[in-house]
């Protein structure tokens, strides 16, 4: 079934001895009045390898492939575009139909979502994703980052270097504690211009939405490497507007307070909930989600469903 409603929204993201998303330095990204923040990428990074492992079509997501060369052997590559989009659907060549093209882009779960940027043999296919995500603010002030030294099992095999009869030593960066506040929206009419130009698509559907809920609510939870091990769902909030509403909402992140009471980490919307008063004749239904057990949500009269993360 197709969806017609807009949704706007936050996701909560906490960092308890973790880097969720670092810079080329390997500490945490940072702004220039130094706020440590974290990237669209980073949030949808693991919602895209959450739908990879549930066996969902995902095209914008590093693929490794062996090559061989005819001087140095097989060695392991990273897939480009054009060899990614290969795997996934065929061949592309110049004679391939941009009707075929922008069909296989679309029954890719993440073009479906968050759109995509495609220019390859000679096709040329731009798609603002329904999904926005915006840049996510750590809003936990205390949030320090340090350096960890780690000792390697290995000896440094280097012959000009001096410690070359020594284990080599290498550094973890993490951050203590962090709480990444992310505003997003979603907004099916983004597809509208693409109605009918490929077979079968008839615009952002509501499968589609509730795909990116669920991962939304639990991928950064389920996507447990080494660096992103202490990073987990927090909050999400889904503010589901009427069909016909001309509510239009700008960041809500910016409504949000962050702090820490008694152990518990409170997440205080009752800015949003003032801004969002006057507009309840626009809203459908507010569904509010968090983890029970250590985080506490201050929404004040906003009537919304309260649920478990899990």
């Amino acid at each position: 079934m197709i969806k017609k409603n807009r949704v706007y929204g936050l996701l909560g993201i906490g960092v308890y001895m973790a880097n969720f998303n670092a810079d080329l330095s390997g500490y945490p990204k940072t702004t220039a009045s130094n706020q440590i923040f974290g990237s669209d990428k980073a949030l949808k990074y693991p919602m895209k390898r959450m739908w990879e492992m549930q066996g969902e079509k995902v095209l914008y997501i590093k693929s490794m492939q062996i090559i061989k060369d005819k001087n140095e052997g097989e060695k392991l590559q990273p897939r480009d575009l054009n060899e990614r989009y290969t795997f996934l659907f065929g061949p592309l060549d110049e004679k391939t139909s941009s009707k075929e093209v922008l069909g296989n882009l679309f029954s890719a779960i993440d073009v479906m979502n968050f759109g995509a940027t495609f220019a390859e043999k000679k096709q040329n296919i731009s798609i603002t994703g329904a999904v926005q995500i915006n840049q996510g603010l750590n809003l936990y002030k205390p949030a320090t980052p340090f350096a960890q030294e780690i000792l390697s099992p290995f000896r440094n095999s280097n012959e000009k270097s001096k410690e070359k009869l020594a284990s080599t030593m290498g550094t973890k960066i993490v951050t203590d504690e962090a709480h990444y506040v992310y505003s997003f929206s979603v907004n099916p009419a983004n597809y509208d211009e693409f109605i009918g130009l490929a077979d079968g698509f008839e615009g952002y559907t509501k499968e589609a939405y509730e795909k990116f809920k669920q991962a939304a609510k639990v991928a950064t939870t389920a996507f447990n490497t080494n660096s992103k091990s202490g990073c987990e769902n927090e909050l999400a909030l889904f503010i589901e507007l009427k069909e016909k509403s001309q509510l239009f909402l700008a960041n809500l992140d910016r409504y949000v307070t962050v702090e820490k009471q008694n152990d518990r980490i409170v997440y205080d919307l009752s800015k949003l909930a003032e801004l969002l008063e006057p507009h309840m004749n626009e809203i459908e239904y507010v569904e509010l989600y968090c983890n029970p057990f250590t985080v506490e949500v201050k929404y004040g009269f906003l009537p919304c469903t309260v649920k478990s993360i899990f």
